[in-house]
């Protein structure tokens, strides 16, 4: 056998990337993590850090139609790249593949999963860890509510806040995530009621700071 060919067998036993970014930093694998009507959640690697992330996939055929709904999302998600805060989800990564049609993010990921399930698994939880979970969270939404311009989440809920277990730290999810969920929920209602315009009864809300801040204590009471 010509000699560089044969294959190193932990090469062999090491779960295959199913798809790379432009950069060849990111690999994602076959495992879904979450899933919507217009979007998919991947798990993934950095191969740069040596960390598993999140890798978010957008189909923007759901979009082909209104192409003011694809300004807005290249506006959010240039909005969402400038956020920089320990109790924000980080957007590492964005490109759009064109071949697929689909928009492509890279998060971080959450080793605990969300604060609903968390919860659900730890059912003993002290005053004292709420009220750190609670402060946590309120120093995330501060942040968004005091940033140029302000920023108001959507839909602020326990499967909206993420956790690391093993460092106590939670973080928010949030903005285009949201919209995305919503968007989600109206291409079904187009699907099953055939309002076109349904979808902006679901985005448009009337919704202020003092709304995520009043929702803040739904997810620790």
């Amino acid at each position: 056998m010509m000699p560089g060919v044969n294959q190193d067998q932990s090469d062999k036993d090491s779960e295959p990337f199913v798809e790379i970014d432009p950069t060849g930093r990111y690999g994602r694998y076959s495992e879904l993590l979450g899933s919507g009507a217009v979007k998919k959640v991947y798990r993934a690697f950095d191969q740069e850090e040596g960390i598993e992330v999140a890798w978010n996939q957008v189909k923007l055929r759901n979009f082909s139609n209104d192409p003011s709904m694809i300004d807005r999302l290249y506006s959010e998600v240039r909005l969402l790249r400038s956020l920089t805060n320990r109790n924000i989800i980080s957007l590492y990564n964005v490109w759009r593949d064109e071949e697929h049609n689909t928009l492509n993010f890279i998060t971080e990921v959450c080793t605990s999963g969300n604060l609903r399930e968390y919860r659900k698994k730890h059912r003993q939880v002290s005053i004292k860890a709420l009220k750190k979970w609670s402060k946590q969270i309120l120093k995330g939404l501060d942040y968004l509510h005091t940033h140029d311009p302000c920023i108001i989440h959507r839909d602020l809920n326990c499967s909206n806040v993420f956790v690391n277990g093993n460092t106590g730290q939670y973080r928010l999810r949030l903005v285009i995530w949201e919209w995305l969920r919503l968007w989600g929920r109206a291409i079904q209602r187009i699907q099953s009621s055939g309002h076109r315009n349904s979808w902006r009864r679901s985005c448009t809300r009337n919704i202020t700071p003092s709304s995520s801040t009043y929702t803040h204590s739904g997810c620790v009471c």
